[in-house]
């Protein structure tokens, strides 16, 4: 007698291999970075930072950079902000950074330092915009986004429909006789000890400025400064929704890592979605 045939096994289901990306930040104080899951924009395992080295030069921040990334053992594409403006690799600003940045393919130097691996540079506002976008407070979010980051100046980044417009520089606008950022930096805020009342004043007239340009959908509120938002937010008198940042500090790694997974011509526009 044959035994009848056994059931067959409920298929198991493929699993998805994890999407992961590397990003580096670059700061004129720290360079840190991680792996990112490039689903969920979470870092996996802790961030590793080293401090800028003095002076800041490209040879030396190509090496803290490869040695952050060594430190993980990351042997695919990297990506790495900037704190300035890049196109097409080239670094064309250096307000927190060594002048001799200037003129430098960024890409190639730091790719060189990481024995040839692939990298892009693109400026650190932007990648914080791209992350916030897909990830953050801009998810879900279509139109045109906004994000400025409040610290020592301002940065910026503009994007539509999941797609960037590279090296915006709205900190540098100027607002009634005065650039964007020495007017409404939180670090004026702090040098002068205003309170959050006085400060907001200055912020909304920069917001302004920037509204009756380009009407943005969606602001999103960046910086140390955001940790705050309760503080200076509801006092803000402007049309477009504002909203503050929610990934933070990881923000910079976690759009670099977008960014080097997406690696065409370093400065060109990148998608967020």
């Amino acid at each position: 007698m044959t035994a009848p045939d056994a059931p067959a096994a409920d298929p198991v289901p493929a699993v998805e291999a994890q999407r992961r990306g590397f990003g580096v930040d670059v700061g004129g104080s720290g360079i840190k970075g991680g792996i990112v899951d490039l689903d969920t924009g979470q870092l996996i395992g802790e961030r590793f930072k080293l401090d800028t080295p003095q002076p800041s030069t490209p040879e030396s921040v190509a090496k803290t950079v490869a040695a952050v990334v060594a430190e993980f053992g990351w042997t695919g594409n990297v990506g790495v902000t900037y704190p300035g403006v890049v196109t097409d690799g080239i670094v064309r600003t250096a307000a927190n950074v060594d002048k001799g940045w200037i003129g430098v393919n960024a890409s190639e130097v730091i790719s060189t330092a990481l024995g040839g691996q692939p990298v892009r540079v693109l400026n650190d506002a932007d990648a914080a915009g791209l992350a916030e976008e897909r990830y953050g407070a801009g998810k879900d979010n279509s139109g045109v986004v906004v994000l400025l980051t409040f610290g020592t100046g301002i940065g910026s980044a503009v994007i539509h429909n999941g797609v960037l417009l590279p090296n915006t520089e709205f900190g540098h606008l100027e607002v009634d006789g005065k650039e964007a950022e020495h007017r409404a930096a939180s670090s004026v805020k702090e040098r002068k000890d205003w309170s959050y009342a006085r400060w907001s004043e200055e912020v909304n007239k920069v917001l302004v400025t920037i509204e009756n340009a380009i009407w943005p959908d969606l602001f999103i509120a960046g910086g140390g400064i955001s940790r705050k938002s309760d503080k200076w937010l509801p006092l803000l008198k402007i049309r477009t929704p504002i909203v503050p940042a929610a990934l933070l500090n990881t923000a910079g790694i976690v759009g670099a890592a977008m960014a080097g997974q997406d690696l065409g011509p370093a400065g060109t526009a990148a998608t967020a979605g």
